[in-house]
């Protein structure tokens, strides 16, 4: 089977994805707590950023949706 007609969640890791496991063993101890809050304060900007698109990616669904729908045939 051909890597992109796997779900993301499936497919092999790109970059960003390996940041992010790389991002979440990440030794915290060397960090100030000032440094881990403003980690903090930006992993959840990345959240309310993901969580957008998400919405964005629902919305065009629904919209694609509501216009191939043959409601009545």
């Amino acid at each position: 089977m051909i890597d992109d007609e796997l779900p993301m969640s499936l497919q092999t890791p790109a970059k960003g994805a390996a940041a992010l496991s790389g991002l979440a063993r990440e030794d915290l101890d060397p960090y100030s707590v000032e440094d881990l809050e403003d980690r903090i304060q930006a992993l959840e900007g990345e959240i309310r950023r993901a969580r957008e698109a998400v919405e964005r990616k629902k919305n065009r669904r629904s919209a694609a949706d509501a216009l191939f729908s043959f409601k009545g045939s």
